[in-house]
């Protein structure tokens, strides 16, 4: 299929503000699926490949956060979170400093995890629209949660060798979700992986090589459906730059291209 752009605008739990059906994956987890997912979020946890991100990631544990003093910091690189059934993954830049660098888990413990949370809630594809740790009970519904860098960087700018050597990661997880048919790139940085990931899985990407933006929409044939949107920084949703109607939007649509 010719490449297209468009403009658009775990497993089951039991939490009353979301639908029942939304609650309810259609099939259950695939077992193989979430054992690779635990084998390859313990090889991440363990990844100490790039220097500059270890010694930053460490410090900002150490340092902590006023507010967050009397916590210990996760302070290592942080997995991927979600339904090992999941037909929508989600792709960020990095960890926050303070949000994942903290708790251990994507997206959770800082202001684009809540915006983001929210959102997959109304969706249906989270059971709660907050996350604070890891062991607040949320649980995602056929959606994955990652990032094109493993570890907080300095000025949230992971450097372009830092990205290259988490590329497996990315990799990796993709082949661990066999249900997977829709590729959420929240920012540009993370569209660039996402096409990366797509070329390295051998998938030939159109002349000139598609342009990130908010509703940006790349498909191709035999290969997962890649959506973008802004980043859900607080830098873009205080701004007004990317509103919860606008992410709603993509959130619909990638859930319209996994049926």
């Amino acid at each position: 299929m010719a490449a297209a752009r468009a403009r658009g605008g775990g497993p089951a739990g039991g939490d009353p503000a979301v639908p029942a059906a939304a609650c309810a994956p259609a099939r259950p987890e695939p077992r193989a699926s979430r054992s690779a997912l635990d084998r390859l979020a313990r090889d991440i946890a363990a990844c100490r490949a790039c220097p500059r991100l270890v010694a930053w990631r460490e410090e900002v544990a150490r340092v902590k956060r006023r507010a967050y003093r009397e916590e210990r910091y996760w302070g290592r690189p942080v997995p991927g979170f979600g339904d090992a059934a999941a037909a929508v993954a989600l792709v960020g830049l990095a960890p926050g400093a303070h949000g994942a660098n903290r708790t251990g888990r994507m997206f959770t413990g800082d202001g684009t995890g809540d915006f983001l949370y929210a959102a997959l809630h109304r969706a249906g594809l989270a059971t709660q629209p907050t996350a604070v740790s890891r062991a607040d009970g949320l649980r995602l519904l056929g959606v994955f949660l990652t990032n094109a860098c493993r570890c907080v960087p300095p000025e949230n700018r992971p450097a372009p060798e830092e990205l290259a050597r988490c590329a497996p990661f990315l990799d990796r997880e993709v082949a661990a979700l066999p249900r997977l048919r829709v590729l959420v790139a929240l920012g540009a940085v993370a569209w660039d992986a996402a096409l990366a990931h797509l070329a390295r899985a051998g998938h030939a990407l159109p002349r000139p090589r598609p342009r990130f933006g908010h509703g940006a929409e790349l498909r191709l044939a035999g290969a997962p459906a890649l959506l973008g949107t802004y980043h859900p920084s607080r830098q873009n949703t205080n701004t007004g730059r990317l509103t919860p109607a606008m992410l709603d939007a993509v959130l619909a649509r990638a859930a319209a291209l996994a049926r």
